[in-house]
This record gives structure tokens, sequence and C-alpha cells, in this order.
């Protein structure tokens, strides 16, 4: 039952993500942006905290 829950909510996303592309393709590209500038900013705070670690967490 929770496999076909979960197929079933991957295919409503996939169809949502092509309707918005079809539909809007700019705002489809600003989610995009959003969500890459978010990885990016992530990966930063990561990296931060690494340094910071190996300097001796001061």
């Amino acid at each position: 039952m929770a496999v076909n829950a979960k197929k079933i909510a991957v295919y409503l996303l996939v169809v949502f993500a092509l309707y918005v592309i079809i539909t809007d393709p700019s705002k489809a590209a600003d989610y995009v942006q959003i969500g890459f500038e978010g990885i990016s900013d992530a990966a930063k705070a990561i990296g931060d905290f690494m340094t910071w670690v190996a300097d001796g967490a001061q």
C-alpha cells in the first residue's frame, strides 16, 4: 500500500512539474534558479562549518 502511495505521489509531482513548464516556462525557470541557489547556499554553509571544525572550532 505504501509503495502505491509513493508511486502516485511521484506521478503527481511529475505531472505538476510538466504542467508548470508547459504553461509558464519563465516561472519554471525561476523555480529552478531558486532551487539551485538553495543548494548552493547549503553547500557553502556546510563548507563554512567544515572549515570552522578544521580550524579547531574556535
